[in-house]
C-alpha cells in the first residue's frame, strides 16, 4: 500500500546503466521509503532490462521509456506529470544519475520541505565553493554562468544552474510545465525562476558536488548556446507580471 505522503525521486537517464546500481542503493539506504522513477531516453545500454529484474520494480521502482534522446528538460517534465497524476506523491526530488548529487542529502531536503519551505535547492556555491574533481576551467565557467543568471534575472539564488532540487507538490501544480521552453540545462534556471516569481519559499542548502563516477557528460555547445539565449528571454520576463510567465 502506498503512503499518502510519499516522496518520488525522478532520475533521467541516457547511457547511465553503470551508475544505477549504486545510486538506487544509496537512495534507499538514505531514505528506505522513497519511490524512484527512471526516465530513460532509449539508452541502448540495458537500463530498462536491468530495472525490470529488480525486486522493487513496479512497487517503489518505476520506469518511463522514451523513444530516442529527447533531452533533460522533457524528461523531468514527463516525470513531474507522472507524479502529479498520482496524488500520493506530495514531495518530488530531481537529481542526476551519475552520483554527482549525494543521495544522503535527500533526507535533509525532505525535512526542509516538511518545515516551512516549498522548494529546496542543493547549492554548490552557498557559503563557499564545494565542487570536487572539476578542472579549473569548468569551475570558472560554472561560476560565471551563475553570476550571469543572477545578474540578468535578479533571482537571489547562489547556484541557479544546479539540478539537485526538492519540491512540494503544490509548486509543481502551479508551474506552467506545458509552457516551459528550455530543452537543456537552461531548464534548471527556468524552473527556479518561475517558482521564485510565483513567490514560493525557496531555500538553498550546501552540498558537495563531485564529478560523475562513470559515463560521459551530456553537455554540448548547442546546450550552452541555448542556455545563454534562454536566460536573456527570462530577463525580459522580469517586466511581466507573474501571471503571464
Amino acid at each position: 500500500m502506498v503512503e499518502p505522503n510519499s516522496t518520488l525521486v525522478i532520475i533521467p537517464t541516457y547511457a547511465e546503466r553503470e551508475n544505477l546500481v549504486e545510486v538506487t542503493e544509496r537512495l534507499w539506504n538514505a531514505a528506505p521509503d522513497l519511490h524512484i522513477l527512471i526516465v530513460d531516453d532509449a539508452s541502448g545500454d540495458g537500463t530498462p532490462e536491468w530495472l525490470r529484474t529488480q525486486p522493487q520494480f513496479g512497487s517503489t521502482l518505476h520506469l518511463i521509456e522514451r523513444d530516442g534522446k529527447q533531452g533533460l528538460a522533457t524528461a523531468y517534465i514527463k516525470g513531474f506529470q507522472w507524479a502529479l497524476a498520482r496524488p500520493h506523491y506530495q514531495k518530488v526530488v530531481q537529481m542526476d544519475a551519475d552520483l554527482s548529487h549525494d543521495p544522503m542529502v535527500v533526507p535533509l531536503m525532505l525535512r526542509e520541505i516538511d518545515g516551512e519551505w516549498d522548494m529546496v535547492i542543493g547549492s554548490r556555491y552557498i557559503n563557499g565553493v564545494r565542487v570536487l574533481n572539476w578542472p579549473i576551467s569548468r569551475l570558472l565557467l560554472s561560476l560565471g554562468a551563475a553570476q550571469y543568471v543572477r545578474t540578468l534575472t535578479r533571482m537571489p539564488v547562489t547556484d541557479p544552474t544546479g539540478g539537485f532540487k526538492c519540491f512540494r507538490r503544490s509548486v509543481l501544480e502551479k508551474l506552467p510545465l506545458s509552457h516551459v521552453r528550455s530543452t537543456g540545462y537552461a531548464f534548471q534556471v527556468e524552473i527556479s525562476y518561475i517558482a521564485w516569481r510565483l513567490d514560493f519559499r525557496i531555500k538553498e542548502i550546501p552540498i558537495v558536488f563531485e564529478d560523475r563516477h562513470a559515463g560521459t557528460s551530456k553537455m554540448s555547445q548547442s546546450i550552452a548556446r541555448e542556455a545563454i539565449w534562454r536566460i536573456l528571454c527570462l530577463a525580459f520576463k522580469n517586466f511581466l507580471p507573474a501571471s503571464r510567465l
